[in-house]
């Protein structure tokens, strides 16, 4: 795979070199345009630098719906479930962990009751 060169913001590039999956669950999917059930999957750009924050905030600016349901300021709210390769996230990443070659994400509601 050829990597690709992205525009960043002050007129640099990237290489990019693969993706990082971000599987949006159940609930979810209602704010990346699903129905709310089953899952959809974004192939998001990784590239020197990508972080678990980057990923997420790339993915929320297309889906105005997602982020205002996944962030809180600066942090992550707390009805959307971060999981990075199956683990919570904070167990073993944080959102500034750098992202790499085999990673994915995914983003699951929280479910309460009892």
């Amino acid at each position: 795979m050829q990597p690709k060169e992205l525009p960043t913001p002050v007129g640099r590039s990237w290489r990019v070199s693969g993706t990082v999956p971000v599987e949006v669950v159940a609930w979810v999917t209602k704010f990346v345009g699903g129905d709310g059930s089953g899952r959809r999957v974004f192939e998001e750009p990784l590239h020197t630098g990508t972080t678990v924050r980057s990923v997420l905030a790339g993915l929320s600016a297309r889906y105005p719906a997602l982020h205002e349901a996944l962030w809180h300021g600066d942090a992550l709210g707390e009805h959307i479930e971060v999981l990075v390769n199956d683990a919570v996230l904070d167990l073993h990443h944080t959102l500034d962990s750098p992202l790499g070659p085999g990673d994915r994400i995914t983003l699951l509601g929280q479910f309460t009751g009892g």
